[in-house]
């Protein structure tokens, strides 16, 4: 059994409520139940983090490391596009993660088409809505068991 962590960023407090056309009408707290379930029926536990301010999602980073984390699922929300400490933060505990968003950022306004996790991510998922969590737990689980990348 491996621990994975889900990381939600800025503002993902506010799903079901906040833009629902672009992020969907499901709750933060029912992708979180849902991906609990799924990490148990894997045989994997899961620890689940939001936060809106930067330095919560550092910490809770940099404490993966030390709570023996074996993945982490990332939407780093509007930090996508500015937090090159959180990008640093990842760097340095060299855990494997997938980088998640809710919504196809590249549809989307031009701003949002760059990303500071992309390139150090294992994969991104784009625009699978609630859904895609679950596929990133599911490659997390097929990444931890296999121990190496397909």
């Amino acid at each position: 059994m491996s621990s994975f962590l889900l990381i939600n960023g800025p503002n993902l407090n506010l799903l079901g409520s906040r833009e629902p056309d672009v992020y969907g009408a499901t709750g933060l707290p029912d992708i979180e139940q849902r991906c609990a379930a799924l990490a148990k029926e894997l045989g994997h536990g899961l620890d689940c983090f939001q936060s809106n301010a930067e330095h919560e999602l550092i910490d809770r980073v940099q404490k993966a490391a030390v709570d023996g984390i074996a993945f982490i699922i990332l939407n780093p929300g509007g930090f996508t596009h500015t937090s090159v400490a959180l990008r640093d933060a990842f760097l340095a505990v060299q855990i494997p993660f997938i980088e998640i968003h809710l919504s196809n950022t590249f549809a989307r306004e031009e701003f949002r088409h760059n990303s500071y996790f992309s390139d150090i991510a294992k994969s991104c998922l784009f625009g699978f809505g609630a859904y895609g969590y679950e596929l990133a737990l599911r490659a997390a689980s097929q990444y931890v068991g296999d121990g190496e990348e397909e």
